[in-house]
């Protein structure tokens, strides 16, 4: 998803096994086999609204009756042995590795307390949008959310209307800020394993991104202050000030550093041991990687006082919802991604075709579209790599003589990521969290007319001014 998650799910920070999908041949599918994925998307955003309290407390039920909706037909059809290689892949190579670094950096995160109390006028909040924003690109999205979403809550716990605040806080901070360097989001994590340079990005999207981020900084700030003027007199802070702003549970961030460290060493350390199961492979480098995340959730809870987490309001029920919703949607995605990557001869032929010009050059702007929106519900580090090589995949001739199609990839899967709540992991773990603290938040399909009233605009513009 686009969106770790959905870096993307991922998502985040970035995950290599994210590019691989299931063993078999998705051009034997038939469309059908994505209703199970369908029906959890449609759960995911309509259950809170006709059955609010039911989904609050059998949300992972439902989600565990859509994978068995999938997987056991899928047995009955394939045979036992082809449905357990397919399960213990989206569990080892995919679903594992992404919620271990996603709890380390919810964990180490939560565990870093932004002592003293801001007060939430547009001024500071955009300020604080526009740092989280700049932070996210080198720590990524998940890690700059966790880090900036509290202290942003905390500075508007006085305003009436804030749900607006972390809807933008989503927009900037959970997607865009992660679109210039291969840190930020996974899609651009993968393209730098796939050959692509380390700051073509930035060379090549920041002008997309300058304009995506600016526009919607000036939107938020009028929004904000209109709201601000109509709540009028504001009453008392429920935050007591305080002399100093500083930082406590500062160990975390050498942790975090630990972590950003750990990703990509897993991803530039070129090794042949690996180890097999039930025809998964587990490289030595993401075997490193997840238990040296293991260790560093163990540190953090560890040498964190509790007054940190205290003080951060620190639940793990926002974790668990999102480890629940994933693992449904990592299960049940499978055959949408293998039929995504049948190409022109799948069953979603249609949409592959769909990026080439008759003459059979590639169309960036359609290129920048596909990515997007199958990156808003799906996630978008696989879907990344589905069209960087149905543009060719030789990195060479994308970053040179391709380089406006292989802008378009990346900042349609990456930007896009934010048209839904499933579109990166980071934003349901922020909506999450604004809950948990008693935000009032749109639902699915209201935080979708957020996005299209506000970003898709902005998207078409950026596509008759970069992609056209």
């Amino acid at each position: 998803m686009k969106k770790m998650i959905p870096w993307s799910l991922a998502l985040c920070l970035f995950i290599p096994q994210l590019a691989h999908a299931a063993n078999f041949d998705g051009s034997q599918l038939q469309p059908v086999w994505g209703v199970p994925f369908a029906g959890l998307l449609l759960s995911i955003a309509l259950m809170p609204l006709l059955a609010p309290h039911f989904w609050h407390h059998h949300f992972g039920k439902v989600t565990a009756a859509w994978a068995l909706a999938f997987f056991l037909p899928f047995a009955a059809v394939f045979g036992t042995g082809e449905a357990g290689i397919s399960l213990v892949h989206a569990l080892l190579a995919e679903y594992i590795p992404f919620i271990l670094l996603l709890t380390a950096l919810f964990t180490v995160a939560g565990g870093i307390h932004i002592r003293g109390n801001f007060h939430g006028s547009p001024a500071l909040n955009t300020a604080l949008l526009a740092i989280g924003t700049v932070l996210a690109s080198f720590m990524g999205t998940t890690g700059a959310s966790m880090l900036m979403i509290r202290p942003l809550i905390r500075a508007n716990d006085n305003r009436v209307h804030k749900a607006h605040v972390v809807v933008f806080f989503i927009f900037l901070v959970s997607n865009a800020g992660g679109s210039l360097t291969p840190l930020g989001d996974p899609p651009l994590f993968l393209g730098f394993l796939k050959g692509v340079d380390f700051f073509w990005t930035l060379r090549h999207i920041f002008p997309e991104t300058l304009m995506l981020v600016s526009s919607l900084l000036l939107i938020f700030f009028l929004f904000d202050t209109w709201y601000y003027r109509k709540e009028g007199v504001l009453p008392i802070d429920p935050t007591p000030d305080t002399r100093r702003i500083g930082f406590e549970g500062g160990v975390n961030f050498l942790l975090l550093g630990a972590v950003i460290g750990l990703v990509l060493l897993s991803g530039m350390w070129k090794t042949p041991i690996s180890f097999h199961l039930a025809g998964t492979e587990v490289g030595l480098p993401g075997l490193v990687r997840d238990v040296g995340l293991i260790i560093i959730t163990g540190l953090s809870l560890k040498l964190t006082p509790a007054k940190v987490f205290s003080d951060n309001q620190f639940a793990w029920g926002p974790m668990q919802e999102v480890a629940k919703l994933f693992a449904g949607i990592f299960i049940t995605i499978i055959p949408v991604i293998a039929m995504l990557k049948a190409g022109a001869q799948g069953p979603f032929g249609a949409v592959v075709a769909a990026v080439t010009r008759p003459d059979g050059s590639p169309d960036p702007a359609m290129y920048f579209w596909a990515s997007g929106l199958l990156s808003s519900f799906l996630d978008n580090a696989p879907t990344y790599l589905v069209f960087f090589n149905t543009a060719g995949g030789d990195p060479a001739v994308l970053m040179t003589s391709m380089a406006t199609t292989l802008a378009a990839i990346s900042a349609g899967a990456v930007f896009m990521g934010a048209n839904t709540y499933i579109g990166n992991a980071p934003n349901l773990m922020v909506k999450a969290i604004a809950e948990d603290r008693g935000v009032n938040m749109p639902g699915f399909f209201g935080y979708m007319l957020w996005s299209g009233a506000i970003l898709v605009p902005l998207f078409v513009a950026m596509t008759f001014i970069f992609f056209l």
